[in-house]
């Protein structure tokens, strides 16, 4: 365990006098794929769906011939391709609006996981400022200054560690994913402290299968 420390320097891993341990990322979305990556995930199921059900419908009919499973295969492709061309030029343009980054916050102790990103308009030293407050701050107050922060998120998303499936670490895209049964969490961290983060999940997510 880190020793806390009140020097908070906003994108390092800072454990704080409350036990948590804070930083904050800029996602690149021109340079880092995850969030394309996912979106082009649920494409693809999206579409398997549909062709598993319209190869369920040509078998209840007994119209599958090997002239309609070739029709269907080029059809499936034909479709793949424009899908991902209208993903790649529409997360394009979601990134031009939201000015290519978005700023995430995160905290972790040995209970949970707390993902808290920031709209555009964030005034990012003013974030890092009020974190250094709470990183300094008396045990008994950290949690309700940081009230202020949960207040100003776009989107929040809390994981439990116990309850943790996979941890799977993507070093290149400074990532690791943090998957419960039915929700994924992401956690991106520098290089400087993505093993100590990734070893912390380790230790915690105890009913986790590692890769």
């Amino acid at each position: 365990m880190k020793k806390a420390n009140t020097d908070f320097k906003g994108d390092r891993v800072t454990l704080c006098r409350d036990g948590k341990y804070r930083w904050v990322y800029d996602v690149n979305l021109f340079t880092n794929p995850t969030v394309f990556f996912d979106v082009v995930k649920v494409m693809l199921i999206s579409m398997g769906l549909v062709a598993v059900f319209a190869l369920l419908i040509g078998a209840c009919t007994g119209n599958i011939t090997m002239t309609s499973l070739q029709g269907l295969g080029t059809g499936f492709v034909i479709a793949l391709a424009v899908i991902l061309a209208l993903s790649f030029v529409g997360y394009l343009v979601y990134a031009v609006m939201v000015g290519g980054k978005y700023t995430v916050l995160f905290i972790l102790d040995e209970k949970e996981l707390v993902h808290q990103e920031y709209g555009k308009t964030l005034d990012k030293a003013k974030l890092i400022g009020e974190l250094a407050v709470i990183a300094g701050a008396a045990s008994s107050r950290p949690g309700t200054m940081g009230m202020g922060l949960t207040a100003k998120t776009r989107t929040s998303m809390t994981t439990t560690l116990s309850s943790v499936r996979r941890v799977v670490p993507r070093r290149w895209m400074h990532t690791i994913k943090v998957n419960e049964r039915f929700e994924k969490n992401r956690v991106y961290v520098k290089d400087e402290d993505f093993d100590f983060v990734y070893n912390f999940l380790l230790e915690h997510c105890t009913a986790a299968v590692h890769n």
